[in-house]
């Protein structure tokens, strides 16, 4: 019956969590036909999407407000719409405690809710990052509470996120989605529903086996971040172009990946998955060595910034404590809004303890808090007026001709400003 409902595309959805993996996962299933119901605790997310407003950059605006006017997509903060709809997916955060202790509360809160309004026929994937055996440990005994038994009564799945902000060439729809079902029909559920939206699905062989891919694949991102900003380090005190290094190396066709050393780890996934795990190990009396050092050596990023730039103000026989400097771009990332881990926030912080007088410019961000004192973006029509600017997201907008021709000295973190040739620029 489920099946058939997939296949012919009668099976109403319900997406838990409509933020950045959420909200792109509801309308590909409404572009498919499926109607799409959204649950989100944010009441200014509900009244967006009810009223065809987008929020999120990769999502397009106008195709949209059609689903929403068509109400292809409905967002409500209530959960008894679940005992009318076929399939639960579940998109909430998981975040770190500042113990560094994976924090699951909305996982729990989620699949508590789910078990209050479980009926027989209907499938649950997990899409939230998480430790491995999440699924079979903490899900699954929640929603078998009332006697209902998974493979049989109801299907359970986990389906790890691959978003990337801002990527133009991978989306949902050509992004392969892994599948880890508790049992083999499980599986295929999982599997069918997706086929719908997902040009390729990955089937694994249980929930712990794609759980750990998707930690895996942080993981593996996390590290040799690490070790491309460990040679950073290197080629500063080689004083050597570690970018020049870098172009070098990916020259070779095979056995070498590029990555790019920046200052500082961001986002919803690097700086936080990989600690899901260690976590998990250290429950089992065994220390992910990797990710430990990987942790210490990108939390050192933001303070070698500020002392690379204490050293090229010194030259110019500035300091910090009388210097003004204007931040370029304080998202994690470039062109995208998501402040989520953003080193720009930590290197705020390190300025401003400082003493030196901070100043931001982001098209996506109008104000940031730091250390309780709130920052507004700032015009970018004196550049001259700041001593150096320092780039730490070159969102496109921004045009680095002109700021370099006006600005006294830039430090490009990112290698931003590769075709702007000027004794000015200064690079990691």
């Amino acid at each position: 019956m489920l099946d058939k409902k997939i296949k012919n595309r009668s099976a109403k959805i319900c997406i838990i969590g409509l933020g950045y993996v959420g909200l792109p996962l509801a309308v590909e299933f409404a572009k498919k036909g499926f109607r799409v119901f959204g649950i989100d605790t944010d009441r200014e997310r509900i009244k967006n999407v009810n009223s065809g407003r987008n929020y999120i950059r990769d999502i397009d605006s106008k195709e949209f407000k059609h689903l929403s006017l068509r109400k292809r997509i409905i967002a409500t903060d209530d959960y008894s719409v679940l005992k009318e709809v076929d399939v639960i997916i579940i998109c909430v955060p998981t975040p770190l405690r500042k113990t560094m202790i994976p924090d699951i509360s909305y996982i729990i809160k989620a699949t508590n809710m789910i078990s209050k309004y479980l009926r027989k026929g209907q499938l649950v994937i997990l899409e939230s990052t998480t430790y491995p055996g999440t699924t079979r440990e903490v899900v699954l005994p929640a929603l078998e509470r009332k006697g209902l038994r998974v493979g049989k009564d109801f299907y359970l799945a986990f389906s790890p996120e691959r978003v990337d902000p801002a990527n133009k060439v991978y989306k949902v729809r050509n992004t392969p989605k892994i599948v880890g079902g508790m049992t083999d029909k499980c599986n295929r559920f999982a599997e069918s529903v997706y086929s719908r939206i997902v040009e390729k699905v990955v089937p694994v062989s249980s929930p712990e086996i794609a759980e750990m891919v998707k930690l895996l694949e942080n993981t593996f991102r996390m590290v040799n971040i690490a070790l491309v900003n460990e040679v950073a380090l290197m080629c500063n005190r080689l004083n050597l172009n570690v970018w020049e290094v870098i172009d070098g190396a990916a020259t070779k066709p095979f056995g070498f990946m590029p990555f790019y050393p920046g200052p500082g780890l961001g986002g919803h996934c690097i700086p936080v998955d990989p600690h899901y795990l260690s976590w998990k190990m250290r429950k089992l009396n065994f220390r992910s060595k990797f990710i430990d050092l990987a942790t210490e050596i990108n939390s050192r990023m933001p303070e070698f910034v500020i002392e690379k730039m204490r050293s090229l103000l010194k030259k110019k026989s500035k300091s910090l404590k009388n210097s003004k400097i204007l931040v370029l771009g304080v998202t994690y990332k470039a062109n995208v809004s998501d402040m989520r881990e953003s080193p720009a926030l930590d290197i705020l912080k390190l300025l401003l303890a400082r003493g030196t007088k901070v100043y931001f410019n982001d098209p996506y961000v109008s104000k940031v808090s730091v250390n309780g004192k709130i920052l507004s973006s700032v015009s970018l029509k004196n550049i001259s007026r700041y001593d150096c600017v320092l780039v730490v997201s070159p969102h496109k907008i921004y045009n680095f001709n002109d700021i370099v021709s006006k600005a006294k000295l830039v430090f490009d973190t990112r290698n931003a400003i590769k075709g702007v040739s000027s004794s000015k620029v200064i690079s990691l």
